[in-house]
């Protein structure tokens, strides 16, 4: 690690859990935006800030409460709203066991490819679903080999994901790790690897394609996570965290470059990865 980085890690990580507690709402849930009302997402981000910080949760009762009494509707309401009780130290009730069984039989979230432009990626629905699947114990059965069809069915040529063959990192993350969910066996995946490593920058961080110029805190999350997936790792560990510390804003929160708006997906995204890569 560089100097800088190294001298810096707890400075960085105080601000980055002032940031998260100053958005704390009197009802016990979460908002990036100052003073707006709290809601799923930035709950459940801003507690897995906490969490991977190692800083205590204030007044967990009330945030348990918040959670209990959110109505739950779609795939990102029972995904942020589960894992957030998690880590309160909750479990999650048969209202998503019922849900994760409803979404696999009616394969909602395994057919319909649109993307909106508030959406990671085409598969992230899918990637939801999987995954409180696994902290559920749903049993998928002989389900996860039609999904695994689906999901391969999306590979491209040069190993990326994504649809109408065009590979992006954000896509190829959400697949890779659905596929390794469903227990696809990963190290067959040598060529996604290789697109994945096309998308790593040397002086730092990741893009969203290959050739790209700007690396971003979200594109360099999927990619250090699509490569822990796949067993590999960041080339450029301590050139990759000092991009990210770069996008470090005064209030302690990040943004998505160096220039921009602090938000609590961008603060998990790079304490994230930045824990990943053995930052002290």
């Amino acid at each position: 690690m560089t100097p800088r980085t190294t001298a810096n890690s707890r400075f960085w990580k105080q601000k980055a859990a002032d940031y998260v507690l100053s958005r704390r709402n009197a009802d016990g849930g979460y908002t990036f935006w100052q003073g707006a009302d709290s809601n799923a997402q930035d709950t459940y981000y801003g507690l897995a800030i906490m969490r991977l910080l190692a800083s205590p949760l204030p007044n967990v009762g009330e945030t348990v409460k918040w959670l209990r009494g959110f109505e739950l509707g779609n795939v990102y309401s029972y995904y942020y709203v589960g894992k957030s009780l998690l880590l309160c130290g909750e479990t999650m009730d048969d209202r998503f066991k019922k849900y994760v069984g409803s979404a696999i039989m009616s394969r909602r979230h395994f057919e319909s490819v649109d993307v909106y432009v508030e959406f990671a990626s085409e598969f992230q629905a899918a990637s939801m679903v999987l995954e409180i699947a696994r902290l559920v114990e749903f049993d998928l059965d002989d389900r996860g080999g039609g999904l695994v069809d689906w999901l391969l069915g999306f590979r491209n040529r040069d190993g990326g994901f994504g649809v109408h063959e065009n590979s992006n990192i954000n896509s190829t993350y959400y697949a890779v790790s659905s596929l390794r969910m469903l227990g696809f066996d990963i190290n067959r995946m040598q060529d996604t690897v290789a697109f994945v490593r096309k998308c790593e920058k040397p002086n730092g961080g990741f893009t969203v394609i290959p050739h790209a110029y700007e690396p971003y805190v979200e594109y360099t999350f999927y990619g250090v996570m699509a490569l822990e997936a796949l067993n590999e790792k960041c080339r450029f560990p301590s050139r990759t965290v000092d991009f990210l510390l770069r996008c470090q804003n005064n209030n302690g929160g990040f943004a998505r470059s160096d220039l921009g708006v602090s938000a609590f997906e961008y603060t998990f995204q790079a304490v994230n990865v930045m824990q990943k890569l053995a930052q002290p």
